[in-house]
């Protein structure tokens, strides 16, 4: 069996399970992106080690799901945006806790405007070997 990873085991994983959302899912920083989008990217602190030993590791891992629409009018986008947010929050699956939700930001990207907002998320990982 192969051993695991954390971009096997938690953000393919999670990037799965929010592909039911109407919004293009990247488990890593894309060149560019396709609006509605939730990219997911580390957080800080990244990795918090809670088991440490010879035949396991086991880590928290804290990610950020930034969920990023176009930014057209600034009524439509937020709620635009407030329902992206609410739908990756219903889509997370067993084992990956939400935190706070950050407050929205406009963004420029290439030439066009996002609005933008971070969940922060957390899970546990285990490395197998």
């Amino acid at each position: 069996m192969p051993a695991s990873s954390i971009q096997s085991s938690v953000r393919d994983t999670l990037k799965i399970a929010l592909s039911g959302v109407a919004a293009s899912v990247y488990n890593s920083v894309p060149e560019s992106i396709i609006a509605p989008a939730v990219v997911l990217v580390p957080s800080t602190p990244y990795l918090e080690p809670t088991l440490l030993n010879k035949s396991n590791v086991k880590v928290k891992i804290n990610m950020t799901a930034t969920c990023v629409v176009a930014y057209n009018s600034n009524p439509a986008s937020l709620d635009n945006l407030e329902r992206l947010v609410i739908s990756v929050l219903a889509a997370l699956p067993a084992g990956y806790i939400a935190g706070a939700v950050e407050r929205p930001l406009v963004s420029q990207i290439g030439a066009a405007q996002y609005l933008a907002a971070d969940i922060n998320l957390s899970t546990y990982y285990t490395q197998t070997n």
